[in-house]
């Protein structure tokens, strides 16, 4: 199983993700501090799940059928969900698949498509919180639904459904490699 890719030139898709961690200033605003906290959480989940095969990201650990690739691709959902619940025009074109979807079909697709679709989602939900994030926006309501939080609250459960599964990462990846720490070397 690979650990080490080299990285992209032109349209080449890699596996080696960014795992740079951006500490904010020591008087970062609230804004500042809930994406950092977003950020470093994607990077450690991307330390966790970059550099492998299509073995390593289908390797299970029993007893949970979870694999790193099923946690790729249900964070590019929720990526692709975040982005469309704060962009400019809200659409979801998964919506049409059944509830884990993104489970059962990731070890249908190569390591490439499960990178490039997770770095893909994280670069929409960047852009739609760049054009979201200004004034009072945490304040702002969302639309989840029938309910209506605010975006301070989506932020936070988006960092929470992060910091979940940068745990479960953080064991199948010892399992499939020894990987094992807390923050990627940087």
């Amino acid at each position: 199983m690979k650990s080490n890719v080299p990285a992209m030139t032109d349209n080449t898709i890699t596996t080696t993700l960014d795992t740079t961690i951006r500490e904010p200033n020591m008087t970062a605003s609230e804004i500042e501090i809930v994406l950092f906290a977003i950020e470093r959480s994607r990077a450690q989940f991307a330390w966790k799940c970059g550099g492998l095969d299509a073995a390593g990201l289908r390797h299970r650990h029993p007893p949970t059928t979870m694999t790193l690739g099923g946690l790729l691709k249900h964070l590019t959902l929720v990526e692709e969900k975040f982005a469309a619940m704060v962009g400019p025009a809200p659409t979801n074109p998964w919506d049409d698949h059944d509830e884990d979807w993104e489970w059962h079909t990731a070890a249908n697709d190569s390591p490439d498509e499960l990178y490039k679709g997770w770095q893909d989602a994280m670069t929409r939900c960047r852009t739609a919180l760049t054009g979201a994030l200004h004034g009072d926006a945490l304040d702002r309501q969302i639309v989840w639904g029938s309910a209506r939080p605010n975006l301070r609250r989506m932020l936070m459960d988006m960092h929470d459904e992060y910091a979940r599964h940068v745990g479960h990462a953080d064991l199948l990846r010892e399992a499939v490699d020894g990987l094992v720490g807390e923050d990627p070397p940087q």
